[in-house]
């Protein structure tokens, strides 16, 4: 299991957009994703659930991952983050 603590740049945090791209990348990989910020966790798969946990322009977010791909999604989704 790896958990990456990310700051959110967006400067209109997790909207629609980037939670989809987030969303799209999630699904590529087979281990399992969850968000979480303060105490509400969401599934890193599902545009929904990441919409759901409200996530605003300078908040720090944990990426969880779970799976035999593990290092690979959390590389990928770490650097989309960053990027977004």
């Amino acid at each position: 299991m790896i958990r990456k603590n990310v700051t959110v740049n967006d400067p209109s945090g997790l909207h629609l957009r980037p939670a989809a791209k987030l969303s799209e990348t999630a699904l590529l990989f087979s281990c399992r994703i969850t968000l979480e910020h303060g105490s509400v966790t969401a599934n890193a798969k599902s545009v929904l659930s990441i919409l759901g946990v409200c996530v605003r322009c300078g908040d720090t977010i944990q990426l969880t991952f779970d799976g035999p791909d593990e290092e690979e999604a959390a590389e990928a989704l770490k650097a989309l983050l960053q990027e977004l």
